[in-house]
C-alpha cells in the first residue's frame, strides 16, 4: 500500500495504465467537483469608475444609461442641470428620462444612474 501511494505521489505510473488513469480522473474530479462544494469566495468585481469617468450603457436602441460619479457633482446649482451636462458632453443632444441615486452600504451617495434617449 505505502509503495502505491508513493508511486501515485511522484508520478511513476506508465501512461495508459490503470493507476496513471486512476490519478487523472482523481485530478479532474477535484477541478470540476470541488467548486460546486467549496466556496473560494471570490466574486465579480464591481467596475469602478475615475472621477472624472462617465459609465455608458445602452438599453435599447437609443435608451442609454449613465452611471455618473457623485463626486464629479458640485454641490452648488442644479443636479437636474449638472447631470444633463455631464450626459451631453458625453453623447450630446439627449433627453434625461429619470435618474436616481446610487448609495453605498452606509448611506453616502456614491453615483448617480441617468436614464436618457436620444
Amino acid at each position: 500500500m505505502f509503495r502505491i501511494f508513493r508511486e501515485y505521489l511522484f508520478w511513476t505510473y506508465e501512461r495508459g495504465s490503470f493507476h496513471y488513469d486512476v490519478m487523472v480522473t482523481l485530478i479532474l474530479a477535484f477541478i470540476f467537483l470541488t467548486p460546486r462544494v467549496w466556496n473560494y469566495g471570490d466574486r465579480p468585481q464591481e467596475a469602478k469608475l475615475a472621477p472624472g469617468n462617465v459609465l455608458v450603457k445602452t438599453q435599447a436602441p437609443g435608451e442609454l444609461v449613465y452611471e455618473i460619479p457623485a463626486s464629479q457633482i458640485q454641490p452648488t446649482g442644479s443636479l437636474d442641470d449638472q447631470l444633463l451636462r455631464d450626459v451631453q458632453a458625453v453623447s450630446g443632444p439627449v433627453a434625461i428620462d429619470r435618474y436616481e441615486a446610487v448609495k453605498e452600504p452606509f448611506g453616502k451617495v456614491k453615483l448617480y444612474r441617468v436614464w436618457a434617449h436620444r
